[in-house]
């Protein structure tokens, strides 16, 4: 079970085109070792909300495309 939800996370999304784990938590999923990137929780965020609003308007796009 683990490797399916890993496979799902660490795969482009075909409706927002971006990986899910990043969607959700701001950073790229790690195999192996815990390396943990040092950085404020502030960029964090900011990496979030920029990913979370490019999928978003890529959904929107989308949206838009199958109402034609």
């Amino acid at each position: 079970m683990e490797n399916k939800k890993f496979a799902v996370n660490n795969n482009i999304h075909s409706a927002t085109k971006v990986f899910p784990f990043i969607a959700n938590y701001g950073k790229e999923l790690r195999m192996g070792a815990d390396i943990r990137r040092k950085g404020k929780a502030t960029e964090l965020i900011e990496r979030m909300k920029k990913v979370q609003e490019e999928a978003g308007a890529t959904l929107r796009k989308a949206q838009e495309e199958m109402k034609w």
